[in-house]
Order: structure tokens, then sequence, then C-alpha cells
């Protein structure tokens, strides 16, 4: 076990969200400390704004912070907010850098998004083609505005020597997930969907888009593992992908999610909804490479325990 985080002060922005909590447990795991670990809160700290930044490390000084905190949702969240969603992720990482490089942090590791990746690239995508072509237009200010980070560390790498990494995980999904429907994810939204279908014995659910595209997805506590790993062992400014390595369409995910929920009912496309993204799937050798993640939970067992989550805790 590395002794990286021994005796380190570690902010986590968003810790208190999805992810956030698994990487809390990830680090309790570790034999960290709770009281090592800090969570600035939206209610004390908006983080889009510079003073909030600059208080929140006089108040909590840290020697590393992971930088999870994200204004970000589905396609349609997406489609509504997108001025939004570019000014505050590119406001907060922009503030949080340059106040890790006034302070001479110790690490700043930034958690990206697959969003960033050209609409058309190449499956599985890999980091070298990250630039080559513009994201899928209904998330990219989003994505956009995430990527440009992974330029502000670059160049304050070399300009300031500040150690600053960036992580590209593919989408998320757990215990404990989001499942708003306003703003969630297509696994959350689609364990809704179908285990309130059987709740109400409803026969048909409605899914947007053709059901065509396809995603990987990453168990979150895999996820949080791979983001421990990187920030005790990688040091480097090319960006990394953090994946699971496969790769269904919507359609079959659909069918899954139906199977194990119970739900028997019609799933009907409206294909006037966008899919987003055609293709989704990463290359997950470079990350396997230069910490040693390789994630392990398996698909099916996964998904078991969100639905189990979402019918004891929301249904």
């Amino acid at each position: 076990m590395s002794m990286f985080f021994n005796n380190k002060r570690i902010v986590i922005t968003g810790g208190d969200g999805f992810l956030g909590r698994h990487l809390q447990e990830k680090l309790r795991s570790r034999g960290i400390h709770p009281s090592q670990v800090l969570i600035p809160l939206i209610k004390d700290y908006d983080l889009t704004k510079e003073a909030d930044v600059v208080r929140m490390y006089e108040t909590m000084r840290p020697d590393i912070v992971i930088h999870l905190a994200a204004q970000v949702g589905g396609i349609g969240a997406n489609r509504e907010n997108p001025g939004r969603f570019f000014y505050a992720n590119m406001a907060m990482g922009l503030h949080l850098i340059e106040q890790a490089r006034i302070r001479n942090l110790q690490k700043f590791v930034q958690v990206g998004t697959i969003c960033a990746y050209p609409k058309f690239t190449p499956v599985p995508f890999k980091e070298e083609d990250l630039w080559n072509g513009y994201p899928e237009e209904t998330n990219a200010p989003y994505g956009i505005a995430k990527k440009s980070l992974l330029v502000m560390l670059q160049g304050y790498r070399q300009q300031y020597g500040l150690n600053g990494i960036y992580l590209l995980p593919v989408n998320l999904y757990g215990p404990g997930d989001n499942f708003s429907p306003a703003s969630s994810h297509v696994i959350p939204a689609l364990i809704k969907k179908c285990a309130d279908a059987v709740d109400r014995g409803d026969d048909a659910i409605e899914c947007w888009g053709t059901g065509r595209a396809s995603r990987e997805f990453i168990y979150a506590a895999d996820a949080a593992e791979g983001i421990l790993l990187a920030a005790e062992q990688y040091n480097g400014a090319e960006p990394v992908n953090i994946g699971a390595g496969f790769e269904i369409t919507i359609k079959q995910l659909a069918e899954k999610i139906a199977r194990l929920t119970g739900f028997k009912g019609r799933i009907c496309w409206d294909a006037s909804k966008p899919d987003g993204q055609p293709r989704r799937c990463l290359d997950t050798s470079r990350a396997e490479e230069y910490f040693g993640f390789k994630a392990k939970t398996d698909f099916d067992a996964g998904l078991k325990a969100t639905i189990d989550w979402y019918r004891e805790n929301l249904l």
C-alpha cells in the first residue's frame, strides 16, 4: 500500500457527491483518518468565485487537491445549460489551479470528462486522439471547458513546475448515483424508468434516441480506485483514460436493465430525441501501464447493486 496520502491534508472538491463519497471510502480503506479529508461544501464555498476559492485554500490548507466538482448532467441538461456548464466548469478549474500554483501545492488531480473527446473518435478512444476533432455538439461546452483545464495544467507544469495530472473517466454508475429525471445520466435514468414501471404495473417505458449509440461504463468504486492510484503513482503531463474497456449499445443496456429489474413491458424509442455521441469506448492500456489500474467489477453485478440501492433508498 502506498504511503503517499499519509500525513497529508486532502481536499476533494465535489467530495460530498456520488464519486466523492466513493473516494472517501477508498481513502478510509487505506487507513487515512477522516480528519485529513476536507470537503468544501457548496453552501460554504462557491468555487466559481475566486474569493471563495482563496478562502477555501486558506482555511483548509491542502497538500493535495482532487478536483471532482462539476456542473453536469445528461443530454437534456447539457442542451438546456450550455452557457452555465461552460462557465461554471471553466471558472472552478481556473481558480483552483491558479491558487494551487500560488501556494505551491504538492499535487493537483483534475478529473476531466469523456465528453472532451471528438464526436467521431475512432473506437477505442486513445488519449492521443483527444484533439482530433470537435466534441459531440450537445455536450461540447461542458467537454471543452473541462479539456481546457488539461492545457492549463500542462502550461503550469512547463512554466511553474506545478504537479498537476489529468484523468478522463468514462461514464460512472453505481449505488448512490443521481436518479433525478432532470439531470441523471443513462443508467440511473433507465433503472428509474424500469423499476418505477414495475412498481406501478406499467406496460411500456419511453427512452430517448434510437438506442443505436454505444457507451462504456465504469463502476464508481472502481473509478475512485483508479483516481487514487493515479494520485499516488502518476506524475506525468499526458491525460489518462479511466475506464472498464467494454462497449454496449443503449438498446442492449435498456434490455439488460429491464431484465435485471423484472420489467417485461415494451421499450419505446423516441427517435426525435438526440442519441448524443455515436460511440464511446476507451483504450485503458495507459492507466494499466502507468499506475497498474484495471477495473474489476462485473457489469451485471454492478447494475444489480445499483438497482438494489435505488429500490432500497429511493423507490
